[in-house]
């Protein structure tokens, strides 16, 4: 199946480089998310969440701002690892430099990955989400970094924020470990 997936994104859109694999744990879901990175279309983005997966940096790290019908947020190894100051989660990054943006074209859908940024397009970092639905408004704004290939099930489990405050209020799902793939 994984074969097919990949053949019908090939003929349709981007060529894939490597990927992720992240384990997924918590109250809501438990199971693995696969994520092709899309390395022709944001090298920088790619190179970077791979390397600090590879640096074991996203272990552990909250899916800390997660909107019901829109995407979930993570990666913000700095504040928002279990045991860290998590009411800070979101506004940390790594010991990197910001990335300056690489927008493209391709455009935001369910299960696109997207780098996290301030109101600075230059300002992605260690951050991403992934879209639970379309997200139109989001194409040419925010770069596009990868794209699910296994594992929507878990990603929509993952716990959702309070609708008024957009925070996860108790114990949010986390990135128990993520790997790189080939």
């Amino acid at each position: 199946m994984r074969n097919l997936v990949l053949a019908a994104l090939l003929a349709s859109g981007p060529a894939f480089a490597g990927g992720i694999e992240i384990d997924v744990q918590g109250a809501h879901t438990s199971g693995t998310i696969k994520i092709d990175l899309l390395e022709d279309v944001a090298p920088n983005h790619a190179a970077r969440i791979t390397q600090l997966a590879e640096e074991g940096f996203y272990n552990e790290v909250y899916f800390h701002r997660v909107i019901d019908g829109f995407m979930a947020q993570t990666g913000d190894g700095e504040f928002g690892k279990v045991g860290g100051a998590v009411e800070r989660a979101g506004t940390g990054g790594s010991s990197y430099d910001d990335l300056g943006a690489e927008f493209s074209d391709v455009p935001f859908e369910r299960g696109v990955v997207g780098m996290a940024r301030s109101q600075n397009p230059d300002s992605a970092n260690s951050q991403f989400f992934i879209m639970f639905a379309e997200g139109a408004f989001l194409n040419g704004q925010y770069t596009v970094v990868g794209r699910v290939t296994e594992g929507l099930e878990v990603l929509d489990n993952i716990k959702r924020g309070d609708s008024s405050t957009l925070r996860i209020t108790g114990e949010p799902d986390k990135m128990v470990a993520v790997r790189v793939t080939e």
